[in-house]
C-alpha cells in the first residue's frame, strides 16, 4: 500500500483507471447519487488539491475477470495508468457464468502481469457483500472468490483494500447501505470511498466527503 501512498504524495502527474463490475460502475443503484469513484475523485482532485492527477473509471455493469481481459487495451492501456484499482469476483462466482476458482485466480494474475507491462500497479479490492440468503446463484461461492483476491494480492504482493472484511464487520448496517442483494446504494458507496481514503491515508472525518451521511 505504501506504493500508492507514495504516488498520493508525489508532484508528478498520476493517472488511475478503476477496473471492474458494477459496484464500480456506480450505475442505476445510486439513483444518481455519487458513487464510490466520484467520492474519491472529490477527495484526491479538490479536497486535497492534487490536480494533476487523473481519475478514470472505466467498470462496466455484469463484467467479471474475462472481460476485463478481454477489454484491457481499451479500457486500461491507453491510458498508461500508474494505478488500477481491481474490483471483481461478483459475476465471476456467479454459477451461471462458469468460471472457476482457479480459471478466476488464473486471470486475476494474467490482469496483474497486464498492468504492470504498462508500467502500473494494480491496487485490489474485494467487492461488497451479499445480503444473507439472497442471490442463490452467487452467495454458496461469494467468500471463496473475496478469498482469492485476498491470496492473489498477498502472493503477488499487491495492495489491498478488504472492502468484504469491513462491511461483515458492519453486518448490522447492510440493510441501510444495499440497494438489492448485491448492489451498494448511495450509503454504500460513501462507504466503499471512504474505506478506501482510510486504507490509503487520506482519509478526514472533517471534510466534506469525510462528513457524507452514511447511515
Amino acid at each position: 500500500m505504501e506504493r500508492v501512498r507514495r504516488l498520493l504524495a508525489s508532484a508528478e502527474p498520476v493517472t488511475w483507471v478503476f477496473y471492474g463490475d458494477s459496484i464500480t460502475h456506480g450505475a442505476l443503484h445510486t439513483e444518481g447519487w455519487r458513487d464510490y469513484v466520484e467520492i474519491f475523485a472529490e477527495r484526491v482532485r479538490f479536497e486535497l488539491g492534487l490536480t494533476r492527477q487523473t481519475i478514470i473509471n472505466s467498470a462496466i455493469s455484469g463484467d467479471n475477470t474475462r472481460g476485463l481481459l478481454a477489454g484491457f487495451d481499451w479500457r486500461v492501456a491507453q491510458f498508461h495508468p500508474q494505478v488500477v484499482p481491481v474490483m471483481i469476483g461478483m459475476n465471476d462466482c456467479s454459477s451461471a457464468n462458469d468460471i472457476t476458482p482457479a480459471e478466476f485466480a488464473a486471470n486475476l494474475r494474467l490482469l496483474a502481469d497486464r498492468i504492470a507491462a504498462t508500467g502500473g500497479l494494480m491496487l485490489l479490492q474485494t467487492s461488497s457483500p451479499i445480503l444473507p440468503g439472497q442471490a442463490p446463484d452467487r452467495s454458496p461461492h461469494f467468500g471463496e472468490y473475496m478469498d482469492i483476491v485476498r491470496q492473489v494480492a498477498s502472493e503477488l504482493e499487491l495492495p489491498l483494500v478488504d472492502h468484504t472484511r469491513h462491511w461483515e464487520e458492519h453486518s448490522d448496517k447492510l440493510f441501510f447501505w444495499m440497494s438489492d442483494a448485491f448492489h451498494p446504494n448511495a450509503a454504500g458507496h460513501r462507504v466503499l470511498a471512504q474505506q478506501l481514503c482510510r486504507c490509503l491515508g487520506i482519509y478526514d472525518s472533517t471534510s466534506p466527503c469525510g462528513r457524507l451521511f452514511i447511515p
